[in-house]
């Protein structure tokens, strides 16, 4: 019997982050994807602290219409964003287990159009 879909994404994410580590000067941008929403928080992973958080369901976003790739791609600009004015401009990128398809790309092309440097 194989893996299941979540426990297989589990395994890929555990070995991203062996690999991906959020320092102060370069946090992590992290990503999580339901069916529905797209969350992205910046991570500073020696404090344990999220710096700059944005999702599909914040009150400013839920109002954009459209594929949910456009509103991945919204909440990419919206967190690069407050990234920017918090005095972050260069991330770590970490997709979470997911493939850099679809959209967690179009959140990763927004973040970098609002001026995040990966």
């Amino acid at each position: 019997m194989g893996l299941t879909k979540s426990e297989k994404r589990n395994r890929i994410r555990r070995r991203i982050r062996k690999v991906s580590f959020g320092t102060p000067e370069r946090p992590r941008l992290s990503v999580f994807r339901s069916n529905k929403e797209i969350y992205a928080q910046i991570i500073d992973d020696q404090s344990g602290k999220t710096l700059v958080s944005a999702s599909s369901r914040d009150k400013e976003l839920s109002e954009v219409k459209g594929t949910k790739s456009e509103i991945a791609t919204a909440v990419g600009k919206a967190i690069a964003e407050k990234a920017v004015q918090s005095g972050i401009d260069a991330v770590a990128f970490d997709r979470g287990g997911y493939q850099y398809h679809g959209r967690v790309k179009s959140l990763a092309d927004g973040a970098r159009e609002g001026g995040l440097k990966f």
